[in-house]
This record gives structure tokens, sequence and C-alpha cells, in this order.
């Protein structure tokens, strides 16, 4: 499981801003930073997105007006989302948050070229789960 590292800044304070849909994060070495949730949901560090390995990412589109309904505290390392869509999968460390926030203009652009390359639009549907070459996680 992905905890601290040593001497890593931790949160001093996290704030759902829920019309401007960013949750921002202010942390022990004085850097704020604004998440917006759709980078998150995107980004999340679940199985359902990032696949069991490298080269299975799930490329996910529609995600725009996603809100964040609950962020529920795990442990004193980490938190866990549920986003609107119903994706509650994703255990976000503070480490991990943090370097979304840091790197989000590469992570954005990572994104779109991803999309461009897929030939998918970043406002089309979500493929439904479970149809051809879907797979429940653990079924290995």
């Amino acid at each position: 499981m992905a905890g601290l590292k040593a001497g890593a800044p931790t949160p001093q304070a996290l704030t759902v801003h829920e019309t401007s849909r960013v949750l921002e994060v202010g942390f022990s070495d004085g850097a704020t930073f604004r998440i917006p949730f759709e980078l998150m949901r995107v980004y999340s560090p679940s199985a359902e997105v990032q696949g069991h390995g490298p080269g299975q990412e799930v490329l996910q589109t529609g995600k725009r007006d996603v809100a964040l309904v609950n962020l529920e505290p795990v442990g004193n390392y980490a938190v866990k989302p549920t986003f609107s869509d119903g994706h509650d999968s994703g255990i976000f460390t503070w480490d991990y948050l943090y370097e979304l926030g840091q790197q989000q203009d590469a992570l954005w652009a990572q994104y779109t070229e991803r999309l461009a390359a897929a030939g998918v639009d970043r406002d089309a549907p979500m493929a439904p789960k479970g149809g051809a070459g879907g797979h429940a996680c653990g079924s290995h």
C-alpha cells in the first residue's frame, strides 16, 4: 500500500469546492493546489482506471461534469473520494494528490493527447462495463 514518503509534505487543509468542481489541498510545505474533480477521476489510482499493469490503462471519457459526493479519510495517509458517476475505488495518498496538483498541466496535456490518439471526444460516454474484453477485478 502506498503511503507517505519520509519527509513528504502532508495536507494541512482539504476544501471541496462544489461549484468550481475542484479539491483545494494545502500542504505543509506551503504549496496549495486546486485539483479539478475531472482530473482526479480520469487519473484515479484504481485498478478500474489504471488496469493491472503498464499498458492496461482505461481511457476515461465523459467526466467533465463529474462531482465529488463524498471524501472519506483512509488512515492518516489518504482519502477515498466517491464521484457522482459512482466511482469510489481509488485511494488517493497524500503523495499522489501532491503529484496531481504539481503536475496537473502536464497530466492534462497527456490526457488530451491520449484522447486524440484514440480518436475519442473528451465528453463521449464511457462504453458499458462488462462488454467484450471486460473482466471483473480478481478474476485472473
